[in-house]
């Protein structure tokens, strides 16, 4: 960090805003318009059509740009959207890597849209660069990674796998949704861009749906500010004002996620109900000591084998603060069975070949009292 570079709180504060010129208003106002007075024919003061660009869009892309160290952002309307807008910046015969045990939503996107669109897909586990180098072909353009992954916690190590795209002339995206910029930073370790859902932990508070993706590579920004006018998968100005609002706590809510997190992780381990633990921040997890190194927190995402459908269920209906339900990173604590749920378009025979299993239970683990979700794990999980 430069002398003079604010903190990370401070960034996540302030960064890409200014109190509003015309009324000193401190929050960037929500500029809920379709359209820009011009003062000329091609005279206008940088806005011309809200889906080209918006003032309230434009403060969020410059504030988690700021928060990844990237010099740029483009905001979508929803996480697959900023994916598949990266995708799309390849051209039908192009090859794409992806990670083998990625969100369902992504692997739904590339094996049942994408790749009818001419695109060439592998699906490797990424977990040992060997693994990605072997896939690589001549025509292989970018590499797509989720570490942590969703929902088995797999680590990818981001500089090895920066080093095999970059040597073959292909982009290295990293989904950080999970980590955060908080505890990661995939640009300070090669990556050419970073992709979030931002309805997770950006956002904090399960009220908006959105994406991102950031990035200091001239190429690739133009390619996304052509495809948010193209295509025109853009969030509102009410979506990205949330969003904006969220990011202002991220650090403070991710202290206090990361610290839950742990003590669930470690609780969990501890109970012969519970046949394993899937969290990088437990020293059992086989990737712990590459986590320590590119991860500077764990977060509050973790996963648990129970073993059968009927003891997942069980679990499920019998929490009282874990919410049954989709989506993750909210202060609130949620739980899920990925099987039948957020990997539930997966083809069965893939969600094993995957490792996930009907007994996988997924814990996203709130900023309540710690004491008070594990007394609710406790009474719930089945003896």
């Amino acid at each position: 960090m430069a002398d003079n570079e604010p903190r990370f709180g401070t960034r996540a504060v302030h960064a890409g805003q200014q109190p509003d010129p015309t009324t000193g208003a401190i929050m960037t106002p929500i500029y809920q318009t379709s359209t820009y007075a011009q003062e000329g024919i091609g005279v206008h003061k940088g806005f011309e059509y809200a889906r080209v660009s918006n003032p309230t869009r434009t403060a969020l892309e410059a504030n988690v740009a700021a928060l990844e160290g990237a010099e740029y952002g483009a905001a979508f309307s929803s996480g697959v959207a900023a994916i598949e807008a990266v995708a799309k910046l390849r051209s039908a015969g192009d090859h794409i890597i992806c990670g083998s045990n990625v969100y369902g939503g992504t692997d739904r996107l590339f094996r049942q849209v994408l790749s009818r669109l001419g695109l060439d897909f592998s699906f490797v586990d990424t977990r040992e660069p060997q693994a990605i180098e072997a896939a690589i072909k001549e025509e292989t353009r970018l590499i797509l990674i989720e570490t942590p992954t969703n929902p088995l916690m797999h680590i990818t190590d981001i500089a090895a796998a920066a080093e095999i795209a970059h040597a073959r002339d292909a982009w290295l995206v990293v989904d950080n949704t999970f980590a955060t910029p908080y505890f990661q930073r995939p640009l300070a370790l090669g990556a050419d861009a970073v992709v979030h859902s931002s309805t997770k932990y950006l956002n904090g508070h399960s009220d908006v749906v959105g994406g991102l993706v950031l990035t200091s590579n001239d190429e690739l920004i133009e390619g996304l500010r052509f495809m948010q006018k193209s295509a025109g998968a853009v969030p509102g100005p009410m979506d990205c004002w949330l969003v904006l609002r969220g990011t202002k706590t991220l650090h403070v809510r991710m202290q206090a996620h990361d610290r839950n997190g742990r003590r669930i992780a470690e609780w969990l381990e501890a109970d012969d109900r519970v046949q394993q633990v899937f969290f990088a921040g437990l020293p059992s997890h086989p990737q712990h000591e590459l986590a320590k190194r590119q991860m500077s927190g764990f977060g509050g995402m973790l996963s648990l084998e129970l073993g059968s459908r009927e003891r997942a269920d069980a679990f499920c209906r019998a929490t009282r603060i874990f919410t049954l339900a989709e989506s993750l990173g909210g202060v609130e604590s949620l739980i899920s069975v990925p099987a039948a749920m957020t990997h539930g378009a997966v083809p069965k025979e893939l969600r094993e070949e995957m490792g996930i299993t009907e007994g996988l239970v997924r814990l996203s683990v709130g900023i309540e009292d710690v004491e008070d979700l594990i007394e609710d794990l406790d009474r719930a999980l089945p003896r």
